[in-house]
Formats: C-alpha cells, structure tokens, sequence
C-alpha cells in the first residue's frame, strides 16, 4: 500500500482549521472510517498516519498561510473526548517496518509543534476538553500549554505500559519530565496508572497548567491564547504564501519534481536525488518571497525534498542508501540562499524569511532522522553552497571529484562553498550544527573550516579543510562510489540503522536526540516482543476480555 503525504484542508477527514483574528483553533474530529486501512475504525478520536498526515500539513498551512495567527488552540471535536491516542487494532494488524514509520514521522510532527512555539512566534495551546489518552495526552505535551476541563471524570493518562505492553512512543516519557519537569517518582505512578489523573492534582504534579470547570473552560482557553498573542512578534495582518500542490511526476523507478528527482536503483537498493538550483533570479526580500509564492525556489525545493523523503521512506523500505546529488550554478544557489541569514539585511528577520528558514531546518532534521545511508557526490556543475552544503555534512560519506572529467574538460572542475547555513543556521537534533557535529571535541578543525567559509573550494582544498571523505580523480570516481554502495548494500540493514544512528549524532543529548534515539529505539524494540504483539501478549488481547500472559523475564 503507497502512502501519500499530499492534502489539503478541503480533503481534510479529521481536522478542522478555524481561525478569529489572531487566534486559530485546529479540531480533532476523526473520521471512524476514515483510516488508511479497512481492517479498523478510528473510534473516540484515536489516529493513525493519515491522522497526522493531516495534521502535519495544517501546521504547516498555519505557519505559512497565516501570518496573523499567534496562538493556535488544540482541541477536540467530540462529545467529553480529546484523543485516545494511537488506534490500537492498527498497531495490532500493522507490519514492524509501518509501526516505527508511523511513530517517526508522528514524533516530527510533535516536534515541528514545538518549533512553531519556539521560533515562529505562534504558541500552541491544548484545550483538553475531555478524555486524553495515550497519545492523545502526547499531542497535548507538544503543546506549550496544556488547559485541563474540570468536571470530575476527564483525565489525562499514559495507559501503555499497564494496558498495552508498550511505551508512549511519541515523546510522552521524555516530555514528562524533560519538558515540563514533573518529578520522575510522580512520573512513574502516572504512566504505570491507566486511569490516569484529573483535576488539581494533574496541576499540582505538572501535568497540566490549568483547570477549569466547562462553563467557563472556553473563556479561560481564550484568556491565555490572547496573552501568547500580546507576545508575539508575528504581523497583525498581510497576506500569506499558499502551499499549493506539489508538482510530481511517478514512474516505475523514480518520482520528480520541478527542482528535484528521485532515481531509483533496486538492484542497488540506492535512490539518487539531484537538487536543481534555481534557473532564474529569486526573490531578493520578504515581500518579494510573499509576492513569488510558493513556486519560489527557496520553499519549493525544501517543500519537494521533504515530501521526497517522506515518499522514500515509506513506500521504498528496501531503498537503503541515498546518493545526494546537485545541478546548478553556486553563485545563483548562494544569492537564493542569502535571504535566510540572520541579520543579512535582505528582509532575514521578516516573518516569512525565518518561516523559510526554520522548513529547511525541519526538512534537514527529516534526513538526518531517516534510517538511510547518505552519500553525498560533489562533481562538475553542483551547486553545494548554501543550505545545499549542508547536504554534505549530512552525508555518512561524501566523494569530491578531484580534477576535470576526461573529455569533458570544458566542464571545468568540481568545487564545493560552504557557507553561513552551516555556521549554526540549521541545527541538528543534537542542538550543534552539521559542521560542530563533524568536528565535535576537535576545535583546531572546527575554526579551520569556518576559516573557509564563503570560499570557493578545489577537491584539493576541501580535503585539507576535512570537508569530504574522499577525493579521487576521474579515472577511479565511478568505480569507487559503484563498489560504496555494493558494499553498503551487502550489510545488514539493521546494523547499519544503528551504525548511523550512533555516528550521526555525537556530543550531548537533547530532548529530541532521547525521544529518538532513546524512546523511540526502545519502543521499536517493545514492538517485536511477544509480551506486546504475540498471540498472548497484550496489543493481541487488547479489547478481548482475555488478559495478557507476560514472559516474566527482564532482558
């Protein structure tokens, strides 16, 4: 089964956008038939993929189509019902490979929840006005405030472990007490309670921020959306820059875009994307990028490369390797590229530049996240420079062509700028930048490539600087990334997830590193064990009647 990551909000099934002035409310009210699957109903407002699928593309809309909005309330759209959380007979009936897709891509679209409150001036608050379950009450912890109805019988739970022999999976466990502190003694009675907790109590643990009784539940939501809104530094008005339909092209082997294609080798099991640099002059400030829309160069190919990404992941789970691949000219990607600067004076502080900014951040986190070997391969005619760079540091291992082709001499030679975008513009996970990741407890090396930035590199020079892993010459580039990926293609994909996963992100933890290199890796872990999903564990009985028999040892 192909899963699209395309909507809208007139396709939406399960959410609903209203906006009143500077103040959004977003309503779950899932569709029961309305699940990716017939084999399940999606019953008191629980989710699957389509869900959030929904849900990711509406916070983006937010973010880009409504400049005016400060405070988005999350609410739920059924009778004393929130969210109960993941649907259990889909994670019951769902393949191992579909579960942890599903829990990655629902945990970016927490944290791109979060980022929104953080960094784009539009704080997100959750309106609990009835049961939150599982990861019902995980949407309300990326949420920046968390109102609670009080009416006796509405609470808040993490029933996983006690009902369902697993863990919340989407963040629920780091957010408690990463998040909003809550002592780890009351964490612990509060995931291993399944009837949860209610009322003041849920305040005075930290669970949630307020209470208040249904008549006046709404007045006070509102009250505290209107103070996120005094804070806000978003336009009180001016329009928006529509996120029309993607442009996509599918073949057999392949999908592409106006700015990037996806080639596929099965027998490989590599796809190659080539990000196109613009062909034609971009916008040079933010009123500009507003009036170009989304057609602008600068969205389009982070919109095109994240939907890319997504397509790879889940519908081509045997594509082990990405080859990172770009077309273009470097002068042209570097001035496209400038607008994003902080402080560059070319409209970098204006709401819609950092919205731009803060997409590619979003879509760079996407890659470094997916379970896939990255090799990037820089030749005559790319374009790395810019937030394009980064797709260097990304890279597991990068090939720099050293000297002109053969025969195509008059196609010069390849060279590689790097530039502001990969001075601290775009973290990674990790809260350090693609480069500080590189040179992590090697500072010598870490000013030695900043040395160089804004410089227009040979091989030779990129070497020096330690920016590529390898620079061979024409006679030997095809044959060494050809044997690369034949023998990255021979490894145990299992091993290698967990190779790159421990390489890629070095230094301290974050909150975003635990949820997934911790929560997350132990959930997939919970996933494939009896006490969970076999014929007696407790995904299996869940709902029968019948309790689940446990297999009592630790492991």
């Amino acid at each position: 089964m192909e899963i699209s990551f395309d909507t809208q909000p007139d396709r939406y099934r399960h959410w609903r956008i209203d906006v009143d002035g500077r103040v959004a409310t977003l309503t779950m009210q899932v569709d029961p038939s309305g699940g990716i699957r017939d084999d399940y109903e999606l019953k008191l407002n629980s989710y699957d993929i389509g869900v959030d699928i929904e849900l990711n593309d509406a916070v983006q809309r937010l973010r880009f189509e409504h400049p005016e909005v400060a405070a988005v309330v999350l609410t739920g759209g059924l009778e004393k019902v929130f969210c109960a959380g993941a649907n259990i007979q889909m994670l019951a009936g769902a393949t191992h490979g579909h579960k942890v897709n599903f829990c990655k891509f629902t945990n970016e679209t927490r944290n791109s929840i979060e980022d929104a409150t953080a960094n784009s001036g539009q704080a997100w608050i959750a309106a609990i006005n009835g049961t939150a379950a599982g990861g019902g009450y995980e949407l309300a912890l990326a949420c920046d405030e968390i109102v609670l109805v009080d009416d006796r019988s509405t609470a808040v739970s993490l029933p996983e472990i006690p009902l369902l022999a697993v863990l919340p999976g989407t963040g629920g466990l780091t957010r408690l007490v990463d998040k909003r502190h809550v002592r780890r003694d009351l964490a612990d009675v509060f995931s291993t309670r399944a009837e949860g907790v209610k009322g003041e109590q849920a305040v005075a643990w930290g669970l949630v921020d307020a209470v208040a009784p249904r008549s006046t539940f709404a007045a006070v939501v509102r009250q505290r959306a209107d103070a996120r809104v005094a804070q806000s530094d978003r336009p009180t008005g001016g329009p928006g820059l529509a996120l029309t339909p993607l442009d996509r092209s599918v073949t057999a082997d392949g999908f592409a875009y106006p700015n990037v294609a996806v080639s596929i080798d099965r027998e490989l099991g590599a796809a190659t994307i080539m990000i196109c640099g613009p062909s034609s002059a971009q916008p040079s400030n933010g009123d500009d990028l507003v009036a170009r829309g989304a057609s602008a160069w600068i969205v389009a190919a982070a919109r095109e490369l994240d939907d890319a990404l997504l397509r790879l992941r889940s519908n081509e789970v045997e594509i082990g390797t990405l080859v990172l691949k770009t077309s273009g000219d470097l002068d042209v990607v570097a001035e496209a590229d400038a607008i994003l600067d902080d402080g560059s004076g070319r409209g970098a502080d204006h709401w819609l530049t950092r919205e731009a900014r803060l997409l590619w951040t979003r879509t760079l986190k996407r890659l470094d996240l997916s379970a896939r070997t990255i090799v990037a391969i820089i030749e005559p005619g790319s374009c790395f420079t810019g937030v394009l760079g980064e797709l260097v540091f990304a890279a597991d291992r990068s090939f720099m062509l050293s000297g002109p082709r053969e025969g195509r001499e008059n196609e010069g030679e390849a060279h590689l700028r790097i530039a502001s975008a990969s001075n601290g513009r775009h973290l990674m996970s990790n809260g350090l930048s693609r480069l500080g990741t590189r040179f992590y407890g090697r500072p010598a090396a870490l000013d030695a490539a900043h040395a160089v930035l804004g410089k227009t590199l040979s091989a030779a020079e990129a070497m020096n600087a330690g920016l590529v892993t390898f620079a061979p010459d024409d006679i030997d580039l095809d044959d060494d990334v050809r044997l690369a990926l034949a023998e990255r293609n021979s490894f145990s994909p299992d091993a290698l997830t967990g190779l790159e996963a421990n390489l890629r992100f070095v230094g301290p933890e974050t909150m975003e590193t635990k949820i997934f290199g911790r929560l997350t890796a132990w959930q997939n872990w919970i996933f494939q064990r009896p006490n969970a999903i076999g014929p007696e564990g407790a995904l299996k009985r869940f709902g029968s009647g019948a309790r689940a028999s446990f297999d009592r040892a630790r492991v």
